[in-house]
């Protein structure tokens, strides 16, 4: 049998598990195992165990739990609430304000956490009953939790782009500037789709109101403080590390240190609080470590069956495609990949082939592999929202009120999954939105 065609029986045979219902870690692990037994022999057999080593050699992985920790406890503190209660004042008077704020509280959330998950359940749990409540239309305020929940894995601290940093080799800090510009891009684009949809049909988004609004501007001032502390975090932390003062692990650990001594100036410090977010914490952190170390595997295999320098062939020589075209390939896998696995199993399997061959490419432009890691975040999310089997799409229905059924969330994506798709159209034109800013700033790590 030949290499390309044991490549293709490992794919086959992981889509098939995966579609089987198993768990993600469990099907790639269990390929991964199975091929490098039939292989290589007994002498394989080390091969899983070996990727233990070298998962727990990459010291950027300490980073992980403490972003998430720091998410977390920032969220289950009540700062993210009280967060909404601030925009809810200051924005309701615009068309589609409370929809406006929520996507702003995203875009804050997201530079707290860096995971879109928590983002989602954030929105649903706060934003989308007081949303209902205020009757907003379902379908549209569904779509907007959904879509402003994507920028959690673009805007700094951002963890995929963090993993992407490792797989590539590439600076964390460049990746995370590279994240801003384009995040802030797409949530302006979201913004600005939900006030013109909103003054055209203001039955999807009734105005707050007056006597809600008409409160004295101190008031008004006093409610800007709670988005003080979310700022003045990710400033201190991202700013040490960007000046050079902390490494990216001790930044992490600024930062969760500092939501832990947010939540207690808060008077929210509690047994309760510690022991819930440490155990979301450690929940999200192992389903990480298994991914990463069933992927380390499997692409162990890949490796070893010259799977990068087939694809490279078939690309280049074989189909002739010019290099945009074989970035577009690239991307429209991972559309397709994103239906099964999630960011971060599409990044351990597919990204170690595809990043040396964006590399060798002559796109016309220099931090090819920065870009293309901005590219790749915003594909992963647009695959996490199309249906018929997008991850976030079955995680949304079982946060959101039972008003909002799966069928209002499938219809509710396209527009905001239509904006990211220009986002990436744009980004591909103009490379130097993602690109100027890490250009600009003499950053380190």
């Amino acid at each position: 049998m030949s290499y390309e065609l044991i490549a293709l029986l490992m794919f086959a045979s992981m889509a098939l598990l995966l579609i089987t219902g198993q768990r993600v870690f469990a099907a790639i692990g269990f390929v991964a195992a199975g091929a490098a037994l039939l292989l290589y022999g007994n002498g394989a057999v080390e091969l899983p165990y070996n990727q233990v080593f070298k998962l727990f050699n990459w010291y950027a992985m300490l980073t992980l739990p403490m972003f998430i920790y720091m998410g977390y406890i920032l969220a289950e503190s009540g700062i993210a609430e009280d967060l909404y209660k601030m925009m809810h004042v200051w924005f309701g008077r615009l068309p589609g304000g409370l929809a406006v704020g929520t996507i702003l509280v995203m875009v804050i959330i997201s530079a707290m956490n860096g995971l879109s998950v928590a983002g989602m359940a954030i929105g649903a749990t706060i934003a989308l009953p007081e949303m209902l409540r205020r009757g907003y239309d379902k379908v549209l305020i569904s779509g907007v939790v959904q879509g402003g929940s994507s920028l959690g894995i673009l805007i700094p601290p951002s963890v995929v782009l963090v993993l992407y940093g490792m797989i590539a080799r590439q600076p964390v800090s460049k990746l995370w500037f590279a994240g801003i510009l384009p995040g802030l891009l797409m949530a302006t684009m979201f913004i600005a789709y939900i006030m013109i949809r909103a003054k055209l049909n203001p039955r999807l988004a009734p105005p707050v109101p007056e006597e809600e609004l008409n409160m004295p501007f101190l008031e008004k001032l006093a409610l800007a403080k709670a988005g003080i502390i979310p700022f003045a975090i990710f400033f201190f932390m991202t700013g040490l590390f960007v000046f050079g003062y902390t490494s990216l692990v001790e930044s992490s650990a600024v930062g969760a240190t500092s939501a832990t001594l947010a939540a207690l100036l808060k008077g929210r410090f509690s047994w309760r609080l510690i022991r819930e977010t440490s155990m979301k914490t450690l929940a999200v952190s192992c389903m990480f470590m298994w991914l990463i170390l069933a992927a380390l595997a499997f692409g162990a295999v890949f490796d070893g069956l010259g799977a990068v320098k087939a694809i490279e062939n078939l690309f280049l020589n074989q189909w002739e495609l010019s290099p945009w075209a074989i970035i577009i390939m690239m991307q429209l896998s991972f559309l397709l990949l994103g239906m099964f696995l999630d960011d971060t199993a599409m990044l351990v399997i597919v990204a170690p082939l595809y990043i040396p061959l964006v590399a060798t490419l002559d796109l016309g432009f220099d931090n090819q592999l920065i870009w293309y890691g901005i590219l790749y975040t915003i594909t992963c999310q647009i695959a996490y929202i199309t249906p018929p089997f997008g991850y976030n799409l079955f995680l949304m229905r079982s946060l959101a009120p039972k008003e909002i059924l799966l069928g209002d969330i499938y219809r509710s994506i396209w527009p905001f999954a239509a904006i990211m798709a220009l986002t990436i159209v744009i980004l591909m034109i103009f490379p130097q939105i993602a690109l100027w800013l890490p250009e600009q700033i003499n950053v380190k790590g």
